[in-house]
C-alpha cells in the first residue's frame, strides 16, 4: 500500500472510531433519515440553517466504517456553506465515489479519501447514505431515503 492509500485509510479509520459531529441537533429546522437495507447502515442528519447557510450540522446512526466515516467528514465539509454550494458539493461527492462525471469539478479537499469506494459498488452505498440524506433535509423534505 502506498503512502497516500495509507494516510487515506487512516483518515477513513479516525473519522469511523470518532466521528465529528456526531450528535443531535435538538432544535434542528431540517433533518431527514438515510436507511441502505442491504448492510443495514442507518443515519439521520440534522441540519440548522441561517438563512441560506447551513449554521449547524450534525448526524446520529449507527454503521459501517465507511457510513460513519462519510457522514463525518460530510458535516465538516458543509458546515458554513450556502445551499447551492452544498448542493455542488454532494454532486462532486456522488461524482468521486461512482466514478461519474457530470462535469461539477472543482476541489473536493479531504474527500477524496473516498475515492477508492468506487471499485467496490456494494460499498458506494455506504459512502452516499448521509449525503443522500443530507440533499433531502436540505431540500426541506421529510421522510426516509433508502439507497435501494
Amino acid at each position: 500500500m502506498d503512502d497516500v492509500q495509507e494516510l487515506y485509510q487512516e483518515m477513513i479509520i479516525d473519522h469511523s472510531r470518532s466521528p465529528r459531529n456526531s450528535r443531535e441537533i435538538p432544535d434542528a429546522g431540517r433533518s431527514a433519515e438515510g436507511y441502505n437495507p442491504l448492510c443495514g447502515d442507518r443515519v439521520r442528519v440534522f441540519v440548522e440553517m441561517d438563512g441560506d447557510i447551513v449554521r449547524d450540522i450534525a448526524f446520529q446512526g449507527s454503521g459501517c466504517a465507511i457510513s460513519t466515516a462519510s457522514a463525518s467528514l460530510m458535516t465538516e465539509a458543509v458546515k458554513g456553506m450556502d445551499t447551492t454550494a452544498a448542493s455542488e458539493l454532494i454532486g462532486r461527492f456522488h461524482d468521486l465515489v461512482t466514478g461519474e462525471s457530470r462535469g461539477g469539478g472543482g476541489d473536493i479537499g479531504k474527500l477524496r479519501v473516498f475515492g477508492g469506494v468506487r471499485n467496490f459498488p456494494a460499498r458506494v452505498k455506504c459512502a452516499v447514505l448521509a449525503w443522500h440524506a443530507l440533499r433531502r433535509a436540505l431540500a426541506g423534505d421529510v421522510g426516509t431515503v433508502s439507497t435501494e
